[in-house]
């Protein structure tokens, strides 16, 4: 990751946001400790007109970190939920007090690279019918990373990736093809996609307007699948910028409660194929989807249960 601005540079996150971003980037914080800082700062530097930070009931001091990094920015709003309520519910709690034109939805394990942000809103802006970008999601190496790019995972594709057969796809590139696309040579230009990643997602209002808000039946994972698929139902187009750069923790703010994370992540699929490709998968095929989902759940509790159990053994030994 990136470091945190040196002191000297911290002037600038105190000046006028660039007008001719006119954007809003909305951080939903949970417990990512001094990332949020790293995060909310980067994007300052970049030109917000403003950062909001929604935070879901963090029980670290990830929010007094901030306030210590930034006091009195008044580029920055922190809106303090009870409770964790979910990615969905907490974006759209950002949504609400929001005013710009442009929306960013960034992870707060995520640091932009300079002229990231203003590269990608001058790829949505460049066409009337792009509705929703992206950036390029990084290690801190530079390599890319998983998600940023993909293909929606229908219940075809994501048996092809569970079971290993997308090494098969320079045979057959219809039927084995991944959905995760991160293996891909990077595009030369900004590229049309079928779906980005939640962690860095940048929304023209109208579209959002169009489309309607993030679908709060989901807890965390899926959502932002499901409104990729709501935005290309809806005429609008989803684009890949390879040339806006993020650094991306990934996996950093999950990695304490990986067991939570993958039952929400196998919930939210589910209703993302129940809304999607139900009326594709009639009677036994519809319940062969439900067993793969509900099979795989306990498969990768019993990996992440036994990752914890041989940490723990080891740190005795």
């Amino acid at each position: 990751m990136r470091k945190r601005p040196a002191d000297s540079e911290k002037e600038s996150l105190l000046q006028s946001p660039d007008p001719l971003l006119d954007c809003d980037v909305i951080v939903v914080n949970y417990n990512a400790g001094e990332m949020l800082g790293s995060c909310v700062s980067s994007a300052l530097a970049e030109g917000a007109r403003r950062v909001i930070v929604v935070d879901n009931g963090s029980r670290d001091d990830s929010l007094t970190y901030l306030e210590k990094e930034l006091p009195r920015q008044e580029r920055l709003a922190i809106i303090r939920n009870g409770d964790n309520f979910g990615f969905a519910k907490a974006c759209n709690i950002g949504v609400g007090v929001s005013t710009s034109r442009h929306l960013f939805f960034l992870n707060p394990d995520c640091i932009l690279a300079p002229g990231s942000l203003r590269r990608m809103i001058t790829v949505l802006e460049s066409d009337h019918a792009i509705g929703m970008v992206g950036g390029l999601l990084c290690n801190q190496d530079g390599s890319e990373q998983p998600g940023g790019r993909r293909a929606f995972p229908t219940p075809r594709r994501a048996f092809v990736r569970a079971f290993g057969l997308s090494r098969l796809a320079a045979i057959f590139p219809d039927l084995m093809a991944d959905f995760r696309l991160h293996a891909e040579p990077l595009p030369a230009a900004p590229a049309i996609v079928e779906a980005i990643s939640g962690a860095c997602m940048l929304v023209k209002r109208e579209a959002m307007d169009d489309v309607g808000l993030w679908d709060e039946g989901y807890f965390l994972h899926c959502e932002d699948l499901d409104w990729c698929m709501r935005f290309h139902q809806k005429g609008w187009q989803v684009v890949f910028v390879p040339d806006a750069r993020v650094f991306h923790a990934w996996r950093a703010c999950s990695r304490s409660r990986p067991i939570f994370v993958e039952w929400h992540k196998h919930k939210g699929m589910l209703r993302f194929y129940r809304k999607f490709f139900r009326h594709q998968y009639h009677g036994l095929l519809w319940v062969l989807v439900l067993v793969g989902v509900w099979v795989r759940f306990p498969i990768m509790a019993g990996y992440y249960s036994f990752r914890r159990l041989a940490g723990f053994l080891g740190s005795r030994a």
